[in-house]
């Protein structure tokens, strides 16, 4: 089976099952505060090509496009349904739907905004050779990464000069190591985190 098969299917039954959940956090997001329900950016995915990524929104509507590209632990555009669904990840889930369209895949390097490409493009010229991803490895080792920029005192900065950059030679890295075993061993330990943030709470 392909790699691209192997989303289609993964992310279509995930569609049916979650449909009522999604209802759900739908009503959730839009008794939190007014707006829409899903939050929709521009991302670059593979080849340098542009798609709109979904998520549950998470911020005051409008603040995130007013605000910086980067959103630190002690963001105070975050409402609190969203709070709980960027702890859980929850708000990642609508991301099933790129899936779906071939925007991105179930594992590969998490997108980027347009403008944090164009300043590392010779990396991403190698790193978009493939669809990005709703995980990958360096989602896993900045899984607390908005409470570790909360506590820089430029966020935008030390994501430009230290987390991106990590995250970019670990996106290289999976690329020379992907396979599908690879990419089932990812989402297995992503959804083992999930289920651990869930019991922190």
């Amino acid at each position: 089976m392909s790699k691209r098969t192997f989303d289609f299917i993964i992310a279509l039954l995930g569609l049916l099952l979650l449909t009522p959940f999604f209802a759900l956090v739908g009503i959730l997001v839009k008794l939190d505060s007014p707006g829409p329900i899903l939050f929709r950016q521009e991302r670059v995915g593979r080849g340098f090509r542009f798609f709109t990524i979904y998520k549950f929104r998470t911020m005051i509507h409008d603040r995130p496009v007013q605000g910086d590209l980067i959103t630190p632990g002690n963001d105070h555009r975050v409402t609190r349904v969203g709070s709980f669904l960027r702890k859980t990840k929850i708000d990642e889930l609508p991301q099933l739907i790129n899936v779906l369209k071939g925007d991105m895949s179930l594992v590969g390097p998490r997108p980027e905004v347009p403008r944090y490409v164009e300043l590392f493009r010779k990396d991403y010229g190698e790193i978009l050779k493939v669809r990005p991803g709703i995980t990958d490895p360096a989602s896993l080792k900045y899984r607390d990464e908005a409470k570790f920029l909360a506590a820089a005192e430029n966020a935008e900065e030390e994501y430009l000069h230290r987390v991106l950059p990590e995250k970019i030679a670990l996106n290289k890295q999976y690329i020379r190591e992907a396979s599908f075993l690879f990419d089932l061993n990812l989402i297995v330990r992503t959804l083992v985190r999930v289920f651990e943030l869930e019991r922190a709470k």
